[in-house]
C-alpha cells in the first residue's frame, strides 16, 4: 500500500511538472518586446528582423516550438541562448551551483536554529523567552527581505566593515572566502525563513502537547523537556518536515530578490538579466529549474509525512 501511495505521489509530481512547463512556455510567449529587435537594435531593417526570426525559429507555430522544447528537455538539452548562442545548460551550471551553495548554507544555519528556538518557546510557553522569540520572529516575517538586505548592507557592510556589502564570487576563492563573501545574503535568508519555521514548529508541538498520551507521560513524572523531546517532537515531525521543506524550496526558488540586492552570481540574477534581454529560452529553462526544485522538495515532504504516519506505515 505504501509503495502504491509513493508511486502516486511521484506520478502526480511529474504530471504537475508537465503542466508547469506548459504554463512557463505560455507565459514567455506573452512577454512584451521582440527578441529579434532586442538583439539587432532599434535601427534594424524589417528584412533583417524577418531573417533573424526565421533563423531563430520564432516564426514556427507555438505548439511546434513547445514540443521541440519539451523534446529537447527530455534529452537533457535546455537549448541555446538567443542573445549569445551559448548552451544554456553550460551557462546555468555555475549559476545553479552558486544558488545551491547560498541556499544550503542558509539552511544549515536556519533549520536547526528554528527547531531549537521552537522547542525553547514551547518549554517557556507564555513566559518572557517565548514572548521575546515570538516578537522577534513576527518582526522578521513582517519586514521585506530587500529592506533587511539594504539595512545590513549599509550597517554591517559599509559602516562596520564586518562583511562585504556585495557578494561577488570567483573560482580562485577558497571555501572560507566564499562563506565570508555570502555572509550578508545568508543572514537575510536565515532571518526570513527562520521565523516561519520556528513559529510553525512551536505551533505543531503545542498541538501535540494537548494529546492524552502527553498527559500520561507527565503523570509518570517525566520532566517538561523530556516530554517535549521524547514524545511531542517525534509526533509533530510531519508538519515540521512540511514547513522545513517549503522553506528550503523558498531558499532555492525565492532567492531572486536577495541575489539582485547583493549582486550575487546565482540563478536569480541570471534570470533577471535575461528577462531584460527577452531571452526566452533562458527564461524558460530557469523557470523550469525553479519549478522542478519546488515540486521535488514538496514531494519529499509529502513522502516523509506518509512514512511518519503510522496509519499508513501499518495499514490494517
Amino acid at each position: 500500500m505504501i509503495l502504491r501511495i509513493l508511486a502516486q505521489r511521484i506520478a502526480l509530481s511529474l504530471l504537475l511538472l508537465l503542466l508547469v512547463s506548459v504554463l512557463i512556455f505560455a507565459g514567455t510567449q506573452i512577454l512584451p518586446g521582440d527578441v529579434a529587435a532586442s538583439i539587432l537594435g532599434q535601427s534594424a531593417t524589417p528584412e533583417a528582423l524577418a531573417n533573424l526570426r526565421e533563423e531563430l525559429g520564432l516564426n514556427a507555430p507555438a505548439w511546434q516550438r513547445y514540443f521541440d522544447w519539451l523534446g529537447g528537455l527530455l534529452q537533457g538539452d535546455l537549448g541555446r541562448s538567443l542573445t549569445n548562442g551559448r548552451d544554456i545548460g553550460e551557462a546555468i551550471g555555475q549559476r545553479l551551483s552558486n544558488t545551491l551553495f547560498l541556499a544550503t548554507t542558509a539552511a544549515v544555519i536556519a533549520v536547526p536554529l528554528a527547531i531549537f528556538l521552537g522547542l525553547v518557546s514551547v518549554l517557556y510557553r507564555d513566559r518572557w523567552p517565548d514572548k521575546l522569540i515570538s516578537a522577534l520572529s513576527l518582526a522578521a516575517v513582517s519586514v521585506p527581505e530587500f529592506l533587511i538586505g539594504y539595512i545590513l548592507m549599509f550597517w554591517v557592510g559599509v559602516q562596520l566593515g564586518w562583511a562585504p556589502s556585495v557578494a561577488i564570487l570567483n573560482d580562485t576563492m577558497t571555501f572560507w572566502e566564499r562563506l565570508h563573501a555570502i555572509t550578508l545574503p545568508v543572514a537575510v535568508l536565515t532571518m526570513v525563513v527562520l521565523a516561519h519555521m520556528m513559529r510553525m514548529t512551536r505551533a505543531a508541538i503545542l498541538n501535540v502537547m494537548q494529546s492524552p498520551y502527553i498527559e500520561t507521560a507527565e503523570l509518570k513524572g517525566l520532566g517538561t523537556f523530556a516530554v517535549i523531546w521524547r514524545h511531542a517532537l517525534p509526533n509533530a515531525i510531519s508538519p515540521v518536515v512540511n514547513v522545513v521543506m517549503l522553506n528550503l524550496a523558498y531558499l532555492v526558488v525565492g532567492v531572486v530578490v536577495v541575489e539582485v540586492v547583493f549582486v550575487y552570481p546565482g540563478m536569480g540574477q541570471f534570470l533577471v538579466d535575461h528577462v531584460s534581454k527577452r531571452d526566452v529560452p533562458v527564461v524558460q529553462a530557469c523557470g523550469l529549474i525553479f519549478a522542478s526544485v519546488y515540486i521535488l522538495l514538496n514531494m519529499v515532504a509529502d513522502i516523509v509525512s506518509i512514512l511518519a504516519n503510522p496509519r499508513l506505515r501499518h495499514p490494517k
